[in-house]
C-alpha cells in the first residue's frame, strides 16, 4: 500500500480521467459476498435559540459531568460514588437542563442526534457548530420500522422526511413517546462555524457524496469501496448509487459487512434526499495491486 500511497503523492490535481485512470492502474476490485443496504445521512442545518421558548425547548446538552467511561462500557457516577449503566433518552430528558448549549425544536434535536452534528443558526444571525460529544452507551433502535408497525405512517412512506413530519405535527407527548423508542442519547459541544465540511470519525473532512460510514469491525478507516446500490423502497428516491467511495465515518445504526451510510452534505436538500435512501447494495473493495 505504501508504494501505490507514493505513486498518489505524485498526482496534481489530476482531472477525472486521470484519476479514473490511477485506480484503475492500482487497484483491483474484490467483491465482498452478499447483498446489504445503503443508508444516507447529512449535516442539518436548524434553528436554534440562546433561551427556551414556546417552539424551541429542547436543551442541547454537552456530555454530563457523571458519565465515565469504564471496560469499554459508558457509566453514570451514582450519588454513592459505584457506577451504573447510564441511563436512557427518557430519564436524560427528565433531568434538568441548566447545562443547555442551545434550545431546539424537539424534532429538530431528535434528527441531529441521529446525523451526529450540525450547523445551528440563532436568532441573532450568528451560526455555530454543534459537533457529536458521545452518548449515553445504549444501542441505536430506529423509529422508521415501529412507526409502520403502528400505523402511524405507512409501509413505504417511512422517508426522513416524512418522520420529521409527523413528530412535527404531534409535537408533545404523543412524538416524545415515539422518539423515547430509541434509547440512545447524543450529547454535543458548539464551535463557531467556519464553513468547512464535518469532520468523520477517521478525523477527516467528509467530501459531498464520496464518504460513508461503516462499521469499522468490518472495514478500515480510509478503505476505498465501490459501491452499486439500486432498487429502492421509498418514493421519490433516486433509482442508482454507483460510485467510488472512501471509509471515513462511524454510526451507531451501521453494523455488519454490507452496510454503509453514504454522506450527502450539508443543509435541507442534503436531508432531503438522504432520508429517502434505502437501497438494496453490493460492495467491491479496492485492493492494491503488488
Amino acid at each position: 500500500m505504501s508504494v501505490v500511497c507514493g505513486r498518489a503523492q505524485t498526482l496534481r490535481d489530476p482531472d477525472q480521467a486521470h484519476a479514473r485512470a490511477f485506480f484503475e492502474d492500482n487497484f483491483k476490485p474484490e467483491r465482498l459476498a452478499g447483498d446489504g443496504l445503503l443508508t444516507a445521512y447529512f449535516a442539518p442545518e436548524y434553528e436554534a435559540r440562546s433561551v427556551p421558548d414556546e417552539d424551541f425547548f429542547a436543551p442541547v446538552r454537552p456530555r454530563p459531568a457523571d458519565m465515565v467511561f469504564k471496560d469499554g462500557q459508558v457509566k453514570m457516577i451514582s450519588p454513592d460514588g459505584t457506577l451504573i449503566p447510564y441511563p436512557d433518552r427518557g430519564a436524560i430528558e427528565a433531568r434538568p437542563s441548566g447545562d443547555a448549549v442551545a434550545w431546539m425544536r424537539p424534532e429538530d434535536l431528535f434528527f441531529l442526534q441521529v446525523q451526529g452534528s450540525g450547523v445551528l443558526t440563532f436568532e441573532d444571525g450568528h451560526r455555530e457548530k454543534v459537533l457529536y460529544a458521545g452518548n449515553n452507551g445504549l444501542p441505536f433502535v430506529g423509529i422508521a420500522a415501529p412507526m409502520r408497525r403502528l400505523g402511524l405512517l405507512p409501509e413505504n412512506g417511512t422517508s426522513g422526511d416524512a418522520i420529521h413530519s409527523w413528530l412535527a405535527a404531534h409535537r408533545g407527548p404523543e412524538a416524545e413517546a415515539v422518539m423515547q423508542l430509541n434509547p440512545r442519547y447524543a450529547f454535543f459541544r458548539t464551535v463557531p462555524d467556519d464553513g468547512t465540511p464535518p469532520l468523520g470519525a477517521a478525523g477527516l473532512p467528509l467530501p459531498t457524496g464520496r464518504a460513508v460510514a461503516v462499521d469499522p469491525k468490518h472495514h478500515g478507516y480510509g478503505a476505498l469501496i465501490w459501491i452499486d446500490a439500486d432498487t429502492p423502497n421509498l418514493p421519490g428516491a433516486f433509482p442508482v448509487y454507483r460510485r467510488l467511495v472512501a471509509a471515513l465515518d462511524t454510526g451507531g445504526a451501521i453494523k455488519g459487512e454490507i452496510r454503509a451510510d453514504l454522506y450527502l452534505g450539508q443543509g435541507a436538500m442534503a436531508g432531503l434526499e438522504a432520508g429517502r435512501v434505502r437501497h438494496s447494495l453490493r460492495m467491491h473493495r479496492l485492493v492494491p495491486q503488488p
